[in-house]
């Protein structure tokens, strides 16, 4: 079972960028999908961007594409979201999350992930 740290989150001011990693333990990690969630206060968690277990295929939410890029390096066993032009509704903790089943089918549920990380803060002024 592998082990998430999420690492890169702060605060920047509109129409500003920041990387999110997250660093995850484990021999297996190349087989996992991988996936970025947020969640606001008072908020529900919500998908942002999912990644398959071999890069090919990327998936995002209608509000972060053209913004944000989802990108794995299995050797560095490490996740990547790229956010760019970010907005002050961007705000929000970010969590990264693993599945080991190998179907990218229901990617953007959070109930379909067996491991998540503590997840990083990032907060977007005006």
């Amino acid at each position: 079972q592998v082990q998430l740290v999420e690492s890169g989150g702060g605060l920047v001011q509109a129409g500003g960028s920041l990387r999110l990693s997250c660093a995850a333990s484990g021999r297996t990690f190349s087989s996992y999908l991988m996936g970025w969630f947020l969640q606001a206060p008072g908020k529900e968690r919500e998908f942002v961007a999912a990644i398959s277990w071999s890069g090919a295929y990327t998936y995002y939410a209608d509000s972060v594409k053209g913004r944000f890029t989802i990108s794995r390096d299995n050797v560095r066993n490490t996740v990547y979201l790229q956010m760019n032009s970010l907005k002050p509704e961007d705000t929000a903790v970010y969590y990264c999350a693993a599945d080991r089943d190998l179907s990218t089918a229901y990617y953007d549920e959070p109930k379909k992930y067996d491991v998540w990380g503590q997840g990083t803060q990032v907060t977007v002024s005006s």
